[in-house]
């Protein structure tokens, strides 16, 4: 007698294995990866065998500490200005949109006022506006105020971050439960104490998070500094390694690709140190909110 089929079951708990799934994976994480090595590959060869070898391979002899070497003392140690600018931007530039987005976003949040619904409209309008549309006229704008061909060109533009506004607000409204702020307040603790007492370390995640996003933002801001910045001693490394690249076409010019290539190595390491070291803190940021209690 022949034995009834019995399918087989999932067990709860043990996810289920997708070929379709695993190789939409695969190719995601093959196109992140190869930028990235063909970048360490060729950050290794001399002027010559970059531009005469695979892209993908190793050639000639090993001179990746020869062309750090040449980056940072090319051009009078002018990359190393391009770094500090950048750091300059970031910290002024991330570090306050991450500020005004906590104190917005708590804020908003966690208070009732007039014009809420319409606050929100805004926030989410100017999250749907890309940067790019308003570049020109904020540089119009700038031009009037006679900020332009200043620091002050790139940072102040960089506070605004709706994306970040928005993003501390879902997560405070989240991350903070009312019963806690109402109890603080019967006990007699000010907004002020409250807010860095108890709200402050709730929100780290979140903070965490924006702050990436602003700091990555920031840091690969081209066509803001662009047209707002004339001086090669205010560029930033994304336009000075342009300024590098475009000097070949020039009447006179030196090729300098090995340059360009390994200050494009350099440039993206301190982006991979911070998200390795903080990747706790925005991963659980991320997923604030996709549970509901």
């Amino acid at each position: 007698m022949a034995r009834p089929h019995t399918a087989r079951l999932h067990t709860p708990g043990r996810p289920r294995r997708s070929v379709l799934l695993t190789a939409l994976t695969s190719i995601v994480v093959l196109y992140a990866l190869l930028p990235l090595a063909w970048l360490v590959v060729n950050a290794c060869k001399t002027q010559p065998r970059l531009l005469d070898s695979f892209g993908l391979w190793f050639s000639g002899h090993f001179a990746l500490w020869d062309n750090i070497r040449q980056t940072f003392t090319y051009d009078d140690h002018i990359f190393v200005r391009w770094l500090l600018n950048t750091l300059l931007y970031v910290v002024l530039g991330a570090g306050g949109a991450t500020f005004l987005a906590v104190l917005g976003g708590y804020g908003l949040a966690k208070f009732d006022f007039s014009g809420r619904r319409a606050v929100f409209a805004v926030v989410i309008g100017a999250v749907a506006v890309p940067g790019a549309a308003l570049a020109v006229p904020t540089f119009l704008m700038f031009s009037k105020m006679g900020l332009t061909d200043t620091p002050w060109a790139v940072v102040i533009p960089s506070l605004i971050s709706p994306f970040g506004l928005y993003l501390m607000w879902v997560f405070a409204a989240e991350a903070i439960p009312d019963e806690l702020l109402e109890a603080a307040r019967v006990d007699g603790s000010g907004e002020l104490r409250t807010f860095f007492r108890i709200s402050l370390p709730l929100l780290a995640p979140g903070i965490v998070t924006v702050l990436l996003f602003t700091m990555v933002a920031t840091w690969n801001n081209y066509f803001l500094p662009l047209i707002m910045i004339k001086n090669p001693d205010w560029y930033p490394l994304t336009i000075g390694l342009n300024s590098w690249n475009q000097q070949a076409s020039t009447v006179g010019g030196q090729p300098v690709f090995n340059l360009v290539v390994t200050g494009s190595l350099l440039t993206i390491v301190p982006l991979v140190a911070a998200f390795l070291l903080l990747q706790r803190y925005w991963q659980s940021g991320l997923a604030a909110g996709s549970v509901k209690e």
